[in-house]
């Protein structure tokens, strides 16, 4: 399907605004600045500044070599060579090598100037200010990712759910018809949603990391604890009274998955459930010490679920705070 992105209409609107700029101020090669408009055109507004100053540095470290080389040298074909053999090493050594293709254009522009001069100087210089400038301001605006990202987070949520759902129902019935696919999508989806996110922490400048960057992260750690949840889950045969307890904490734990939510109603249910079963007789048969065993297991993984959305954006001193009110009956 044919697609214009925003990145392509920027490009098209930046590169005749620059060419169109350096025409009215008369300036030589004025065409140059709609070339240097294209190269500084990026997806996200970290890299555009970067992207511009890169290139902003190494044009101008290419207009004193060239300076310097052709009106040593002359401005022979082969003296580009002695300059660029110069000029590489030393945007490699300062970290903007980035701009080496659009410094070779302003080398040109003094290799077929009819004079180097100061004039040569400004306009080059005015050139590079203009296709670095228009690029720069187009970057400025980038379109708010909030809507996809949030759809992410919906579906990622909603798919926890179908997962706990089937967790539910065979711990209940102890039957699994499911055919896993949300485990697959779900995966996707937090990749995707990562890949996205961090787009939306290259467009921020007062800020690290954004709130669904932590976010997928802290989603993507529990996944991984989900998945390794439902072999030990698939394990127990036995129809023990324990796991309609489990089941129903499951339940609640699937009516509770929210950005927002701290974990921490579910972490004190947790462990007086916990506490509650080591009350109980203990099991008359293998099967039922085998399948206790199992559910002992899986609480912990649980923990380790609920733990990591605990911390994700609490501050610590109230985490630390909060968890010394819980009375913790660590699992064994």
């Amino acid at each position: 399907m044919f697609k214009i992105g925003y990145r392509t209409m920027k490009t098209a609107i930046a590169t005749p605004v620059a060419i169109y700029i350096a025409q009215v101020l008369h300036l030589q090669n004025y065409f140059s600045a709609g070339i240097l408009a294209i190269l500084c055109i990026q997806s996200t507004k970290k890299k555009s500044v970067k992207a511009a100053w890169s290139r902003f540095s190494a044009c101008v470290i290419a207009m004193l070599l060239s300076t310097l080389f052709f009106t040593i040298l002359g401005q022979h074909p082969f003296v580009i060579g002695l300059v660029l053999l110069i000029f590489i090493p030393v945007t490699v050594m300062f970290k903007i090598n980035e701009g080496v293709v659009s410094s070779s254009v302003i080398i040109l522009h003094f290799l077929a100037a009819p004079l180097i001069d100061t004039h040569l100087f400004i306009n080059e210089f005015a050139i590079i200010l203009i296709g670095i400038g228009v690029a720069l301001a187009m970057n400025l605006y980038m379109p708010s990712l909030d809507r996809q990202l949030l759809i992410y987070q919906e579906k990622i949520e909603g798919n926890f759910r179908l997962i706990f759902e089937e967790i539910i129902q065979y711990l209940r019935t102890n039957k699994n018809t499911w055919d896993g696919k949300e485990i697959t999508e779900t995966a996707e989806i937090i990749e995707k949603a990562k890949i996205l996110a961090f787009r939306d922490v290259e467009n921020r400048f007062t800020t690290n990391e954004s709130f669904y960057y932590s976010y997928f992260k802290m989603r993507e750690k529990q996944f991984e604890i989900i998945e390794r949840t439902l072999p030990i889950i698939t394990s127990i045969s036995s129809m023990v009274e324990q796991r309609m307890m489990m089941a129903d904490f499951v339940e609640d734990l699937k009516e509770n998955i929210k950005p927002k939510n701290t974990a921490l109603e579910r972490l004190k249910k947790l462990y007086s459930m916990q506490k509650q079963i080591r009350q109980m007789d203990l099991p008359n048969t293998r099967e039922e010490f085998e399948a206790r065993a199992t559910l002992f297991q899986f609480m912990r993984e649980i923990e380790q679920y609920l733990m990591i959305k605990s911390n994700f954006k609490v501050d610590k001193n109230e985490q630390k705070k909060s968890l010394a009110n819980i009375k913790m009956y660590p699992i064994e």
